[in-house]
């Protein structure tokens, strides 16, 4: 008859999703704070560095379009021009970002403007159909969403740099929060110790 072993298995030395998780967590959390300091205390070095990674997007994304536009296969010809062409103006247009950042950041201005514009009237529209309950939270969010879009075409400057404040400003706050609600490590089981009866002689 033989006795099954006694000895425990060997557990492999891996890292659990927990741990990796946390750790993933705490570097996001880090990285949004250190960029919501740089907003604050940097503010026109973030805007020059959120232009020219505009920039780059636009360059790389063109240059995409245009490689899809030659090495597709089976696409019409129309398409394969359209999608070429358009991959050429996007390219231009990021080289013309990266010549000049801080006119790109008066586009990115207009552009934030006709979004909140455009949603303003979205909440309102949905405030006069009754869609939003209460009334009168649609009309306040969205007369308060066009006024910053007309605030952005008046004074895209001021207005980018407001955006970057409360930008950093949130930046920080959730990151903060994330960090303290970060999920512990449980505790390792403590290993039950067996006596050892020693016979009395």
């Amino acid at each position: 008859m033989t006795i099954p072993p006694t000895e425990r298995p060997t557990v492999a030395n891996t890292i659990s999703v927990l741990a990796l998780h946390r750790g993933q967590l705490i570097a996001v959390s880090i990285i949004g704070i250190i960029l919501g300091l740089i907003g604050l205390f940097f503010p026109t070095f973030a805007l020059l560095f959120i232009a020219i990674v505009f920039g780059i997007f636009l360059v790389a994304s063109g240059i995409f379009r245009i490689n899809a536009a030659l090495l597709t296969h089976s696409l019409p010809a129309g398409i394969r021009w359209l999608s070429g062409l358009l991959g050429l103006l996007i390219v231009v247009a990021g080289v013309i970002c990266l010549a000049d950042p801080f006119g790109t950041l008066i586009v990115l201005a207009y552009v934030i403007g006709i979004g909140w514009i455009a949603a303003g009237i979205s909440d309102i529209m949905a405030a006069v159909q009754g869609s939003v309950r209460p009334r009168w939270f649609g009309w306040v969010a969205g007369l308060v969403s066009v006024l910053a879009g007309i605030v952005m075409f008046v004074l895209p400057a001021a207005g980018i740099q407001t955006f970057l404040l409360v930008a950093s400003i949130l930046l920080i706050v959730v990151s903060v929060t994330a960090l303290l609600n970060t999920p512990r490590m449980p505790k390792a089981p403590k290993e039950e110790v067996t006596p050892v009866i020693t016979p009395v002689k």
